[in-house]
């Protein structure tokens, strides 16, 4: 009869020796990993150059803990599982497959309730430690600096992908998370409030957030911002066509009021605030887009240095800007760049704006308003010598504001913005450019303009506001405008179809807005810029199209061909010298080959 064989669990001591045999061979056969210093899983010690003593029962036995002891010499506890006694080297992993969910952005049902959950799917007992990058190795033998500096150059989709690879990175993944300043995240239309919570509860240190939404944006969210990101100084909002921002005046003031280190927020598609009340001692930059019939506006901010406000062109548009911008230059006295964009700006409002006295005010924008005229220009100079930039686009002035923007900042303005302004002429401009050194930026777009054209100003918006304007203007249509500037670099031109010659002599020029010159006679255009990138030239003709790219190659051939001369030894004549004969060859050579391999590029969309 056959005799049943001995059991692992009758004898203690047959069993820790098993145990003991069964673990060492298991260790002999499994390669050491290079994953860097943490705790062992089973016991408890560091990892790094340990062997766990820690064994179990055979594999016919039972799960539950035995009932006798196993001798001390062999284990550390008194107690083991007899799972732990298999001659398989690897223990099963333990099942994550819940916590996969976070790493998807296309997944919306984001476990971010429970504070033990780890978002970055792996639910790990190592303490949060500073990641040596000069000494530890992760897996695969990549040094963890290397992974380091390749990860966390990833976008937020990829920084996620990653951290499905392996532990090593999955903590690496966890660390960049922690130590994130700056997020740019796109928010899809299916994601909502928990779709933001997962991704922000990651960076704790997070200082600076951009969000593009695709889905509605309302108090909820701006709620899990405020708890995620307590040290959040900058908040950048911009909405697609199709997101609604829900968000209130009173809801924006209480998250502005709470955010003590907040320092620079701009929000778009602001049309609900209906009002508000920004109340901020940290507070510098402020930009509000789509306002819409503000009932009350109230600056609170000793700090604030920008604000942008720019209101729907909606007629019914009921916001007293008068009272707006009066109250704003007493409550922020450190105003230096300004833009307001609606359709009701007027005089007053300009008015208002000087009797506060900003004397830090370097920036000034007010765009759209058309019963802005010359006297309002007069105002601005008498109040604001030190301007740098100057926007009245769609404004009523004409030549003679132009004159006094000449007289009175020649030493400081580099940007003036003038388009859509119809009593503007090709002398006014030329007057401009001769009598501003410092010009690097001009904007003439819509200004010589054909009132007989499709795109004139009088056109699109639908009503002759300025008859007078165009009628006298009718003898002035295909003007000429011959620019020499030696500082500017960009010039836009773009919808003037009155334009009949150009000249630029600008050799700093690098950017050259051409679009909708439909009356620009290829035999009239005279480009001396070698400077030139990009010149866009959408909706001319192709003629023209042609004259300009073969004036921007000719120009370039012509730098290309330009090399030293010296007389010769009796010095009857000057002769192109070799490369090799100049003192400064390689030094020319290399300026040549960076002018040859910068092209121009034509712009024809």
């Amino acid at each position: 009869m056959h005799q049943p064989q001995p059991q692992p669990h009758i004898s203690p001591s047959a069993s820790a020796a098993t145990a003991a045999a069964a673990t060492a061979a298991a260790f002999d056969f499994k390669q050491a990993k290079r994953r860097g210093s943490y705790n062992c899983g089973r016991c408890g010690l560091p990892k790094k150059g340990h062997v766990c003593q820690v064994a179990g029962s055979t594999p016919t036995s039972s799960s539950t803990p035995t009932s006798t002891p196993v001798s001390t010499t062999t284990v550390n506890t008194s107690d083991t599982s007899s799972s732990a006694a298999r001659p398989h080297p690897l223990p099963p992993l333990q099942p994550y497959s819940h916590l996969r969910r976070a790493l998807s952005f296309d997944d919306i049902d984001i476990r971010c309730g429970s504070p033990e959950l780890d978002l970055d799917g792996y639910d790990s007992p190592i303490p949060a430690t500073d990641l040596d990058l000069d000494n530890e190795i992760v897996s695969g033998g990549l040094p963890a600096g290397c992974l380091w500096e390749v990860l966390r150059r990833l976008p937020p989709a990829g920084l996620l992908a990653a951290a499905r690879v392996c532990k090593g990175w999955r903590e690496t993944t966890k660390r960049l998370w922690r130590a994130a300043e700056e997020l740019r995240l796109k928010v899809p239309p299916r994601a909502q409030l928990r779709f933001i919570g997962s991704v922000l509860q990651k960076c704790p240190s997070l200082v600076r957030l951009n969000l593009k939404m695709e889905s509605d944006v309302d108090a909820t969210m701006l709620a899990c911002i405020a708890f995620s990101c307590p040290y959040l100084e900058s908040m950048e909002i911009s909405t697609s066509d199709k997101a609604v921002n829900r968000i209130t005046g009173d809801e924006l003031g209480r998250f502005v009021a709470d955010k003590r280190c907040l320092l620079s927020l701009k929000m778009e598609g602001c049309s609900n605030l209906g009002g508000f009340i920004l109340s901020s001692s940290s507070l510098s930059t402020l930009w509000l887009s789509d306002l819409c019939s503000l009932s009350k506006t109230v600056f609170n901010c000793p700090i604030l240095k920008e604000i942008s406000l720019e209101f729907s062109h909606q007629e019914n548009d009921t916001t007293d800007l008068t009272t707006m911008v009066d109250g704003m230059g007493r409550s922020c006295p450190r105003l230096q760049n300004i833009h307001i964009a609606s359709v009701r700006l007027s005089h007053a409002v300009v008015l208002s704006l000087t009797a506060a006295n900003l004397r830090s005010l370097r920036m000034l924008s007010l765009v759209l308003g058309s019963e802005i005229t010359d006297a309002s220009v007069a105002a601005i100079a008498s109040s604001y010598s030190r301007l740098e930039l100057l926007d009245l686009s769609g404004s009523s002035i004409s030549d003679s504001g132009i004159g006094m923007i000449c007289n009175v900042f020649p030493n400081t303005l580099s940007r003036l913005l003038l388009a859509l302004c119809p009593n503007i002429t090709s002398s006014g401009i030329q007057f401009a450019t001769a009598q501003l050194p410092l010009l690097e930026l001009m904007d003439c777009g819509m200004t010589i303009c054909d009132p007989n054209s499709e795109n004139s100003p009088c056109n699109e918006s639908g009503n002759n506001e300025h008859p007078n304007a165009f009628n006298s203007k009718l003898h002035l249509i295909y003007q000429k405008l011959i620019i020499k500037h030696s500082r500017l670099k960009k010039l836009s031109l773009w919808g003037c179809s009155g334009l009949d010659a150009l000249c630029l002599n600008c050799p700093e020029l690098n950017d050259l807005n051409l679009n909708s010159c439909k009356n620009l006679h290829p035999e009239r255009l005279l480009l001396q810029c070698p400077s030139l990138q990009n010149v866009h030239a959408s909706g001319c003709q192709e003629l023209l199209i042609g004259a300009i790219r073969g004036q921007v190659s000719d120009n370039l051939a012509s730098v290309e061909n330009h090399f030293p001369s010296k007389r010769l030894a009796d010095g009857s004549k000057r002769v192109r010298a070799p490369n090799f004969l100049s003192q400064q060859s390689s030094v020319d050579d290399k300026k040549r080959r960076i002018v040859g391999g910068r092209q121009c590029n034509v712009v024809v969309d």
